[in-house]
């Protein structure tokens, strides 16, 4: 016997009442449901904020360089793939060939990067405070202009001001 909860057993229903039955199920399972939450929001406060998973937080600078060195691999695979489809398809290429083309582009790479430190070396290793000695009277005269220089070939002639 069934219980007055649950329908009667498939094989007592009529193929008309098996589907009107069905058709029941498949409404209440795709009924839409929502939830509103209103519970208050919380309040800023002193709380430091937290790392979040994924890309760590740092500087627009940093953000616009990491994005710029990800671009970069990309087009290196696009290029480094292209190369080596060539070399493939080409069957037959000289290993001497190859290790000096593959050579020659991290020898430029390398010797820019050396390039680069020397002179962030040599920017560094530059004396910025200047000493004057004098014998005689000495009149310093400091003078703010605002003038406006425009042009590619421009030249600035400062009037002196009346005291």
């Amino acid at each position: 016997m069934n219980r007055p909860d649950q329908p009667p057993a498939s094989s007592q229903l009529s193929s008309a009442e098996a589907d009107l039955r069905a058709r029941q199920l498949i409404d209440e399972a795709y009924t839409p449901t929502s939830h509103r939450d209103d519970s208050p929001l919380p309040s800023y406060g002193p709380t430091p904020p937290i790392a979040q998973p994924g890309r760590p937080p740092m500087s627009q600078k940093a953000t616009d360089a990491s994005a710029l060195m990800l671009t970069g691999s990309v087009a290196a695979l696009s290029v480094g793939g292209a190369t080596s489809l060539v070399l493939y398809t080409l069957g037959q290429v000289d290993p001497v060939t190859l290790a000096t083309g593959a050579a020659g582009p991290v020898a430029l790479v390398l010797a820019a990067g050396s390039l680069l430190r020397s002179a962030a070396r040599a920017k560094a290793d530059a004396h910025t405070e200047h000493h004057h000695h004098y014998t005689g009277p000495i009149h310093q005269d400091q003078r703010t202009t605002h003038t406006t220089t425009r042009g590619v070939w421009a030249k600035t002639t400062n009037q002196q001001e009346a005291q």
